[in-house]
């Protein structure tokens, strides 16, 4: 299930007896744990399964409490209790550093141990069991899924992917509401950009800049923000693109002065101009068609990236374009050659 499902769950009162939390996505992760603690009249007790054997675990879930009816375990690490038989050695000693080594390697018994007790858990107990080490897609998903496997007799399972840049910016646009930030949209796209759309991170800096007292802009975001530096460098390729000599110009001055790694900024400015070009070519007419054939080639883009290449490809001319990305190209070569400044060469 969605974390959203869970959620609706726990405020329908429907906690089951036991759920795994599968996926390295924090945000969510941490809503949820917070949301089934406010929904539980009792004390969170905490395992960690790289610590404590699963089966002494369920041992301690199967006791009966004099003191207290009701009680909510939250057993982390669960990937520590997976067993390790059956590999070859190189892959055993990965999964060694990988899972923090000098762990006793558990045995196929533990799995069996949770299913009996799944089938008939210990009234009045909620157990959450999380394993958040590996992500869900990419590279990380074949060891997701010998996790859902040992613990296939849960049935109830949350999944936290992470989320879409679109996702991303949805949750910002919420977030911000909730802490009375204003962002202007070239601002929330950039933030949501600079911090690869982990929310996590973003909620954390929403509620800095909720001490800013005042709208922000893109502009501002790079003196608000570390790690939206990046910001500057949008600030350069929308420059250029509008072909504002004098705002191109600070922006450089504000990448050198940070130290930014100005292929970069190259880079980012070749992607501008290739897409206006193409959308010349085109000839499209207005961002909410640059938008559509770049979305129907595979190529999801802001409504305000649209806008901003729609804008590059009206003033400058296709030859100007091509010379362009040709001018980029030598400045790129330039800056990985003995050169004497890069703002020069830029």
């Amino acid at each position: 299930m969605t974390p959203a499902q869970f959620l609706a769950r726990v405020k329908r009162n429907e906690l089951p007896p036991v759920c795994l939390f599968l996926g390295q996505e924090g945000y969510n992760r941490k809503r949820c744990r917070a949301a089934v603690a406010a929904a539980s009249a009792v004390e969170m007790e905490q395992f960690d399964a790289s610590e404590t054997p699963l089966a002494a675990i369920i041992d301690d879930a199967r006791a009966m409490s004099l003191f207290a009816s009701e009680r909510l375990m939250f057993i982390t690490n669960a990937e520590a209790a997976m067993p390790r038989a059956g590999r070859t050695a190189a892959s055993a000693s990965d999964d060694d550093d990988e899972e923090g080594g000098g762990v006793p390697a558990a045995g196929t018994g533990d799995a069996a141990i949770l299913e009996a007790y799944v089938k008939s858990p210990t009234p009045g107990i909620t157990m959450i069991i999380e394993a958040t080490r590996w992500d869900m897609d990419g590279e990380d998903k074949a060891k997701v899924d010998r996790v859902r496997k040992f613990y296939g007799a849960v049935g109830e399972v949350v999944e936290f992917r992470r989320f879409s840049p679109d996702e991303a910016r949805r949750e910002l646009d919420g977030i911000a509401r909730a802490a009375g930030v204003v962002l202007a949209p070239a601002a929330a796209e950039a933030l949501v950009e600079a911090l690869a759309a982990d929310v996590g991170r973003i909620a954390v800096e929403i509620e800095k800049l909720s001490l800013y007292g005042k709208p922000i802009t893109a502009e501002d975001l790079p003196l608000l923000v570390p790690d939206a530096r990046q910001s500057t460098i949008f600030a350069l390729v929308n420059a250029l693109g509008r072909k504002d000599r004098s705002r191109s110009l600070e922006a450089l001055d504000s990448l050198v002065r940070e130290g930014e790694y100005l292929p970069l900024a190259l880079t980012f400015l070749a992607g501008q101009f290739r897409m206006a070009l193409v959308a010349k070519e085109a000839n499209l007419r207005g961002a909410s068609q640059v938008q559509g054939h770049f979305q129907r080639t595979g190529i999801p883009i802001w409504g305000s990236k649209a806008e901003q290449i729609m804008i590059t490809a009206t003033r400058f001319t296709r030859e100007q374009l091509e010379r362009g990305l040709k001018l980029i190209f030598e400045a790129d070569r330039d800056l990985r050659s003995a050169r004497p400044d890069d703002r020069t060469v830029v």
